[in-house]
Parts: structure tokens; sequence; C-alpha cells
């Protein structure tokens, strides 16, 4: 199986390549594609820098940066990996990495904006996950689990008292 795994350098999208490592872990044989996607310079950009060779070396530079934490993780974890930093609009362009690596499944990382906000400025991962012609698994941030065990112990508690 070979799993593609988002990478824009958030604590959520580690929080997927960790849960990618458990799986992993726990007895799936996978390869992983590790992927970041850098968006193109704004007009205001390339008006500043003049020179789009910078602009392409400061992307690349910051894309490779970005995966730098999760290459450790599989380094460490001994799980095999391809890597590739790309530029476009995030969303179609991990599709088209999806379709060239030929992945079987996508772990993602989700901020978990909430379906207002997601309608309104658009999330990557819910593009991916209706876009995608193979399973996608979203991972939410570990902290509003945690927050949300904490208000039902607190709560537990106080019902008990």
């Amino acid at each position: 199986m070979k799993i593609l795994l988002p990478v824009d350098g958030s604590e959520v999208s580690m929080e997927a390549v960790r849960f990618a490592v458990g799986l992993v872990r726990q007895g799936l044989q996978a390869e992983v594609v590790l992927a970041n996607v850098q968006e193109p310079a704004s007009l205001y950009e390339m008006m500043v820098a003049h020179d789009p060779d910078m602009i392409e070396r400061i992307c690349a530079e910051a894309g490779s940066h970005a995966l730098e934490p999760a290459q450790a993780l599989l380094d460490q974890a001994g799980i095999a990996y391809e890597s590739e930093v790309a530029k476009g609009d995030p969303a179609h362009t991990l599709i088209d990495i999806l379709e060239r690596y030929g992945c079987d499944l996508v772990v993602m990382g989700a901020r978990g904006q909430g379906t207002l906000r997601s309608a309104l400025l658009g999330s990557v991962s819910h593009e991916v996950l209706h876009a995608a012609g193979v399973p996608v698994m979203i991972v939410k941030p570990v902290q509003a689990d945690t927050a949300r065990d904490t208000a039902n112990e607190s709560n537990e508690e106080i019902s008990e008292a």
C-alpha cells in the first residue's frame, strides 16, 4: 500500500504523519509519499522580488524545510518514503501527486475550522476528500480531542459531587 501524506509544516499535519507511522507499527505494509505544495507567488511577491528564479528557490526551500520533521519521523521508524515539493493550488496539486505516484490512501490533517468557515474559505482536506479516487483519512488536531476529554472528565466529576 502506498500512502500520500501531505505536510504543510503545521502540527496537525505532523499528527497525520504520527498516525500513519502508528498504522505501520501495527502491521500495515506501506510506503509513503510525503508532499508539500507551495502556492504560487502573489503578484506583490513577484513585483517586489523581480527575480522568478529566486522565488522558485525560496519556494523549494520552504517546501523542503516543511518536510524535514516528517522525514525525520519516518527515518526513525524505518519507513520507506519518497518526497515531493510542488507548486500550485494545494488540493488539485495533491490529487495530481496522488495519481502520479499511484497512492492507495491519503492520510492528512485538518484544522477543524468548522463547516461555515470551511465553506467560505475552502478547505484543502475537504477538497481532497471529495476529489480523490481513493480513501482519505482525516486526522483532527489532538488538542481539540484532549480539551474535549478534559471537559467530559470535569463534567463527570461535577455530576458525581
